[in-house]
């Protein structure tokens, strides 16, 4: 823990660690799709409350997103937000 409020922590996510948050979310974006519902909701719904029952089960969607933490998932997302 840093002890100088005075100084800027530096906080960065390996490559590869991105690549595969970005994989997990088209994936669980496309089984959601498939299976009718709004990914967009559906995603937001999981962000805010962490309750996995707003991500299908189908193509092992749910197991997949809970593989990684939700702040990784925020930080993917508005990286790509922010590069577009």
């Amino acid at each position: 823990m840093n002890n100088n409020l005075n100084e800027t922590m530096k906080f960065e996510v390996p490559k590869d660690k991105q690549s595969s948050v970005r994989n997990i979310i088209l994936s669980v974006f496309s089984s959601l799709e498939e299976k009718g519902y709004d990914p967009v909701n559906q995603i937001i719904g999981y962000m805010l409350s962490g309750d996995p029952s707003y991500i299908t089960s189908h193509n092992n969607a749910r197991s997949t997103i809970c593989s990684i933490e939700r702040d990784e998932l925020l930080e993917e997302l508005l990286r790509t937000y922010l590069k577009n």
